[in-house]
Parts: C-alpha cells; structure tokens; sequence
C-alpha cells in the first residue's frame, strides 16, 4: 500500500478499526461486570455503541491516522494513533456525559480507549509482521550488517522500505550479544567468523553499520576480500540534508577515516555571504573548487572565480552554472603573480570577502628546479591579493596555509609560512580588512596528494610506492576542509592564524593497504615497496610551531595558533629579494635567505 493507493484504501482500514472499536467496547463492559455482563447493561452496551462508533471516526480521521502506511509503521506513528484514540474517547465521553444516560458505567470510559489501543496496536503489528516475513521471503539480494545491536538498529530504521535488500544475519563485535535477535534478524557470529557466515548463508554484500572510523570498519575492510563481499555503508546525516545520496552506497576511504561532520554557524555565513560579491583564487583546485560549492550554497550575489588554469576554470563554470543558475558566477583566467590583472578583477567587481587558495604545494617539485617559482606563487601571489583585497575594500581575506609551514624542511612549506608572515604584514596597512590564515594538513583526493596516486597505481597493478613504513600524516576531507575554512573566516580577527582540528595522524603503509583492500585487492595481488623519504619530507608533520600556544574558540575544530613572530618584516623588501633572485633554479642563496626570514626553516 503506498501513498497513492490510501484514499481507496482508507473506507477499508477505517472499518477495520471502527469494528474493532465496537469490539471494544463489547469488551469494556465485559471486564466492568467481571465477564458477567447483566441483561440491561447488555442493551446498554450495544445501544451506546454507536457513539463510540462515531467517536472515534472523528478522533482517527481528524489526527490523520489514515495517511499511515501500515507495513512501515514505528513508535512516531503509533504515538499519533494513541492521541487519535485519545481524542476519540473524548468526543465518546463528552456525548455520553451530555446525554445522561442513566445508570451508565462511567469506567467504561476509561476502560474503552485502553482496550482500542491495544486492539489497534495489534492489528498493525500483525500487518507489518505479515508484510515483513513476506519480504523476507521473496524480495532484495541478501545483505549482512555488520555492527553492534544498536548499530545495526540503526541501520534497519534506514533500510525500513527499501525493497533492493533483505537483510538475512547481523555480524557483531560484541561477543555478549550472539545468537541474539533484532527484529527476528539473528546475530550469526562475530567478525572473525565473516568469511565462514557469509558463505553459510550465501550472502555477497554486507552493509558496515560500525560508526566511521571505528577499528570494526577497518576489520571487515582486510577480511571482505576474501569472502568475496561488497561493502556498502549508509550516508552520513550531513550527506542526507545535502540529499547527495539516497541509500546505502558502496563504502569509501572518508568512511574508514572517521571524520564528524562540521558544524556550521549556518546563520552567521549566511548573513556573511548572502547577497555579496566573493572572490576566490585558485578556484580551479581541490580546495578552492570545493569553496565555490560551498559559498555557492548561501545565496552569493556574484561569486568571481580566478584559476591560472583554462580547463579547471571551464570544469567549474560548467558545474556550478548547472548546479546554480540563479547565481551570477564570473569565471577568469588570471596569475595572482599579476597584480594589475588582479586589480582590475577585483576593481571592477569589488568582492566583500577574498579566499586565496592559489598555491604550488607539491613538496618535491617545489624542492628542485623550482623553489624560485614557489617564492613567486605562493609569498609574492599572497602578497598581490592581499593587497588588491585591501584596496577594493574586501572585508575579509582567507589565505588557505599549510601544516608544512609549522617547523618547515622544505621549500614548500616555508614559503608558506613566509605568506602568512607576508599577510600580517598587510594586515598592519589596511585596517578595514581583516587578514586571516588557515592551517590545515592534507586533504583527501586533492590533485598531487597521495591518495590519487595510490589510487593509480593500484589500477596499473601495482606496486604502490610509500617513502617509509613510519611515515604519517594528517587527512581531511575536501568538503570538511573548506567548511572550517569558511567558519574560520567568519570568527576570524585580523592577522589571526587558525590550526583545524585534523582528527589522529593516519600511517601512510594503512592507507595504502586500505586502498588495495577498497579495489578488492591484497597485498599479495597489488605489493607495497619503500622507496625512502624525499628531499625535505618529514616522517610526520606538525600542526603547531614549537613554541606556539593555540587559543580556543566557539567552534571546536578550530584554534588559533599564537605564534612567536619575528620583528616587522616588510613586502615590499620581500619582493624586491625574490625578484633579484632570478630564474637560476640552484640559486645557493635561495635557502638562506629563506631561513632568515622564517627561523625555523630547517634545510636538510
């Protein structure tokens, strides 16, 4: 029965409960007379009846109980049928009370709705039943859930309706609760009996109830494989709202990480972002694409987008004058080195905020042949934007850092550092903006990252190449990443620089076997190998400076990072010295000069 089919369906249900109804008030009299009922009290009870009868028709049908589906029903929809008959009795007792009938059992009245409530109750709890042993038989492939009692619960309330699966068996971590049952869904086994459990009952796919992150997502993961099993998961909350999907889908890396979703100052961007003009650079990468998505979602009046890049700048315009038809989106191709291009970008739109993504941040390449280019990206393409946001009058401006600026070992990282230093500076020459920074580690599947190059390698076959066995590093999601980038503009100071809260440091040899395992592949079939770590990679990379403190604030995956700040450095001296550097890729001074500017750059 679904929703179509219940004004045909409802004279049908309603008569239904209107004799059962009758029914019960057969039986309050009954029970009132200790299952003796006297003769008069007999005539009483079934010329009273019709009152009863009408009643509980208004209760029920003014309370909307009709528009139930009976095969899905649950405690929300057997709350709203108690109030029904609640209101039912009252409109029975109100009518019998007015028409003094003599002699009359007033416990009847209270007696009546008890009964109705359990006579209804197990009327729709033998249809679901009924419904659902039918199912069981005939209907969706065969899934194992895999979690907890409570987990799996969970998962059944969102597998309520959805015919594709039948679930046949519950694999618990928890020894205490096998051979248990939930919802006539038997616990088989724990997970080390997966393989032998699948088998047994034929079953190809399993649905991983355990929360995100939890050691017994990473467990299923190494043994499914050899079962043979596809994983499915369901959506995160965040994920529903954003209605991205609909069901149980196949489980993904973000899955076994474990990251909670963000929670946003959802008014408070709005009133940031709604109806003004937003400028974001390197609106073409992982990051900044993933930022105009975002920003998208809060009404923007203009969103003005800059990548160097022609075709990541097509790739966007595509995809959010699809997704956002409503909102005038202005798409440039322009290098943030180029100060007059990005004056006369920003001049003629006059953006109230500025997200400066635009960075070289792949650590080796930026290491060799190309540290002048680094400088000149990443410090003077700061201090361009910087600047160009101050003068249009920019409220806000967002430089997207890097955990690889705290204690850098590499070019990379310094230069990084070198724009926030460079971005403070600004920050003193233009009052009405404020100048903030964003810290974060490393973001799953961004362009250069780790993650799509395992990724390839697995599809050729292997091997996948990890630097050393200890090697570690923090991961974030992109869309997690820029909602605390956004939230960071919205709380931010000026000249404030912000750390995220990355979550637990993750082993670079555990993703990669994650990876192999979530291709359905072992470590047999696609080997790892060590090729040692590279010019200035660290086995693990810091968050925080030594000697910074981080200051709390209203959001708890933000800090600001307090840092020891070396004395007033000046841009315009910084440009001068990179641009005297020249194009001489081993220029020997590059790194000292470097390592004056940012003390804690350690040259290896």
């Amino acid at each position: 029965m679904n929703r179509s089919s219940l004004p045909s369906a409802l004279p049908a249900l309603l008569a239904l409960d209107l004799a059962l109804v009758l029914i019960a008030w057969g039986g309050a009299f009954w029970l009132r007379f200790n299952l003796d009922v006297p003769d008069e009290f007999v005539a009483m009870a079934w010329g009273s009846a019709v009152y009863a009868v009408f009643g509980y028709a208004a209760g029920l049908l003014w309370l909307g109980v009709y528009r139930q589906v009976w095969r899905y029903i649950g405690l929300p929809e057997l709350r709203r049928m108690v109030l029904a008959i609640f209101a039912g009795a009252v409109f029975t007792a109100v009518v019998v009370l007015m028409l003094r009938i003599e002699n009359f059992p007033r416990s009847i009245l209270l007696l009546h709705p008890l009964i109705v409530v359990i006579l209804l109750s197990a009327a729709r709890a033998v249809w679901r039943t009924m419904f659902e042993l039918q199912s069981r038989d005939t209907v969706g492939q065969p899934l194992l859930i895999v979690g907890s009692l409570s987990d799996a619960s969970t998962a059944l309330r969102a597998l309520k309706g959805a015919r594709q699966w039948r679930p046949i068996g519950i694999v618990s971590p928890i020894a205490s609760e096998r051979g248990l049952s939930l919802q006539n869904i038997r616990v088989l086994g724990g997970l080390d009996a997966l393989n032998d459990i699948s088998r047994a009952v034929g079953a190809s796919t399993a649905l991983i109830a355990s929360p995100p992150g939890s050691a017994q997502r990473r467990a299923v993961l190494l043994q499914a494989p050899e079962a043979g099993l596809v994983l499915l998961t369901l959506p995160r909350p965040d994920a529903w709202l954003r209605e991205e999907v609909v069901g149980p889908r196949h489980i993904e890396l973000d899955d076994l990480l474990g990251r909670d979703p963000v929670q946003l100052d959802v008014q408070g961007l709005s009133d940031l972002l709604s109806g003004q003009t937003v400028l974001v650079t390197g609106a073409g990468g992982s990051i900044g694409s993933e930022l105009c998505r975002q920003i998208a979602r809060f009404g923007v009046a203009r969103l003005v987008c800059v990548d160097l890049s022609e075709y990541a700048i097509y790739q966007l315009e595509q995809e959010l004058r699809a997704a956002h038809p409503q909102m005038q989106g202005l798409y440039y191709t322009a290098n943030v080195r180029e100060t007059e291009r990005l004056l006369a970008i920003a001049g003629l739109h006059r953006p109230t905020v500025v997200f400066h993504a635009a960075a070289y941040k792949h650590v080796p390449l930026m290491e060799s042949l190309n540290e002048v280019e680094a400088l000149r990206t990443n410090v003077l393409g700061t201090l361009n934007t910087a600047r160009v946001a101050g003068a249009v009058g920019a409220t806000r401006f967002v430089l997207i850092s890097t955990d690889k600026a705290v204690n850098p070992t590499n070019v990379m990282g310094a230069s990084k550092r070198l724009a926030e230093l460079v971005m403070q500076s600004v920050a003193a020459e233009y009052g009405g903006t404020r100048f903030m920074a964003v810290r974060f580690g490393n973001v799953l599947g961004s362009s250069g990252s780790v993650v799509p190059l395992f990724s390839a390698q697995i599809a050729r076959g292997g091997p996948v190449t990890v630097t050393h066995p200890d090697i570690v590093r923090y991961f974030m999601t992109i869309p997690e990443a820029s909602q605390l980038v956004l939230q960071a503009g919205l709380m931010g100071r000026s000249g404030q620089i912000f750390v995220l809260d990355m979550g637990e440091p993750v082993k670079i040899l555990d993703l990669a076997k994650i990876l192999i395992r979530l291709s359905g592949k072992s470590e047999q079939e696609v080997p790892i190998v060590f090729t040692g770590l590279r010019p200035g990679e660290k086995l693990y990379e810091e968050l925080l400076a030594n000697g910074e403190t981080t200051l709390p604030t209203p959001h708890p995956k933000l800090h600001v990072a307090k840092t020891n700040t070396p004395g007033h450095l000046n841009p315009d001296d910084v440009r001068k010295d990179i641009d005297s550097l020249g194009s001489d890729p081993a220029a020997s001074s590059l790194r000292d000069w470097l390592q004056s500017l940012v003390p804690e750059y350690s040259v290896r």
